[in-house]
């Protein structure tokens, strides 16, 4: 099939190794991918914040790129449940809700769209080293993306999984949430950093580049050596 790429903006700027792993996956999964360049934000800080008619000038432009794509696969949980999930609400009696819900159903997080949508666990990928995983709000909560992961994570050679306590405890970084509470979104860092150095693990591994950026940053600011990575990057190692 024709995969439409959607990469959110923080990932285009910051984690472009993220989009460029998934492509690799995808097409060594023979699929045909399509990735535009622009919308690369879905909107979601206007709307968090409370300004939804900001939102949908920006959200608008995403769904007219994706209204013709056979599937739309989305390099994060939180970009994910805001197109798949907050779109149809966000654009409720308005002239676009129609375009909302015709969009929303073929939306996929990246792992769910390989394990569910596929039935794809095993791409041979090789990973030796102990991880620990980071369940981010959205994709827990909003997509319920709890096993797609695991599951995949489980068939990478040589990597061993170690939960961490608070799996699902939220990161902190909530986007707008962090800067405008920056410090009970550090507090909420810590308390998940701390809770994945307990665990032998040398990586976190998440969904979202995002709140791997957020927990790196306190990481590095505490000395320590544990680094993140995001999914698809174990996906696609040799």
């Amino acid at each position: 099939m024709t995969v439409t790429l959607f990469i959110p903006c923080f990932v285009d700027l910051l984690y472009p190794q993220v989009g460029i792993a998934m492509v690799r996956i995808l097409e060594k999964l023979g699929h045909k991918v399509a990735c535009p360049e622009a919308p690369a934000c879905c909107g979601q800080p206007a709307f968090n914040t409370g300004y939804w008619p900001e939102s949908r000038s920006v959200a608008h432009k995403v769904l007219e790129q994706l209204k013709d794509a056979e599937v739309v696969v989305i390099a994060s949980g939180s970009c994910g449940a805001m197109i798949k999930v907050f779109y149809p609400e966000l654009f409720a009696g308005t002239p676009h809700e129609a375009l909302a819900k015709a969009v929303a159903p073929r939306c996929y997080e990246f792992s769910a769209f390989l394990a569910n949508r596929l039935g794809v666990t095993e791409l041979g990928a090789r990973f030796p080293h102990k991880v620990t995983f980071h369940d981010g709000c959205h994709g827990l909560r909003e997509l319920d993306n709890k096993q797609p992961a695991r599951k995949l994570l489980s068939k990478v050679k040589g990597l061993e999984l170690v939960e961490m306590t608070a799996a699902e405890t939220c990161c902190g970084f909530g986007g707008t949430f962090s800067a405008k509470f920056p410090q009970i979104s550090t507090a909420m860092g810590e308390v998940k950093c701390a809770s994945a150095l307990e665990t032998p693990a040398e990586y976190i591994v998440s969904n979202d580049s995002s709140c791997l950026m957020h927990l790196q940053g306190l990481i590095d600011r505490q000395g320590k050596k544990m680094k993140t990575i995001h999914l698809a990057e174990i996906l696609v190692s040799q």
